[in-house]
């Protein structure tokens, strides 16, 4: 039985289809935007609209922005020597948050995943290539997720940048704060042991 018009269900469908909503966060968005005012769904369409064709990848880092370069790359008191590698720019933004971080970042927009048929090739190795031989780089931190794709990422990274003589580091991974150890599996367990520091 349907409970809406064609137009509010359509709304609903569009705002469902985008990542992580369901269609009770599709349903409660849909009925939020009807009753923003004219000025405001304006206002909401332009942002849409204005970022979907000015924000492009940053031409150093790949992060996406919407200058040439990105505001971290253009830092001149950021730590170029230093490039941490992420999957994405939502893994740089977490890691900005922090605020400890003085480096800059490669943003490689995916992972290796022979399963999904994604290559060296789909991600933004070539490019991270291109950027170590033309910038003086004294460490590049590999930042990718603890998931299968990402560990063989990262070993993939270390095995291109090592012979250049860069030091590649792994972010360190283990247990959770609040974390009980009984439920976290063998592999996060071990990468925490492995990753010890002294007290």
């Amino acid at each position: 039985m349907e409970y809406y018009s064609e137009k509010i269900n359509k709304l609903i469908a569009e705002l469902g289809m985008l990542p992580g909503i369901g269609t009770k966060s599709a349903q409660r968005l849909a009925f939020h935007i009807l009753d923003m005012s004219d000025e405001q769904v304006e206002r909401f369409t332009e942002a849409i609209k204005d970022a979907k064709k000015n924000v492009r990848h940053c031409r150093n880092c790949q992060c996406l922005t919407d200058r040439e370069l990105c505001p971290i790359c253009s830092n001149p008191s950021r730590n170029h020597k230093m490039i941490m590698v992420v999957e994405s720019t939502r893994d740089l933004a977490a890691y900005e948050k922090i605020g400890k971080f003085n480096g800059v970042y490669h943003v490689l927009n995916g992972v290796i995943s022979p399963m999904l048929g994604i290559g060296p090739a789909d991600i933004n190795l070539k490019e991270l290539m291109q950027r170590l031989q033309q910038e003086d780089v004294e460490e590049l931190v590999i930042a990718t997720n603890s998931s299968v794709e990402g560990e063989a990422t990262a070993m993939y990274i270390s095995k291109l940048v090592k012979p250049a003589g860069i030091k590649v580091s792994r972010i360190a991974s283990g247990i959770p704060v609040g974390g009980d150890l009984e439920y976290i599996d063998e592999v996060t367990l071990l990468r925490a042991l492995d990753g010890r520091v002294e007290l």
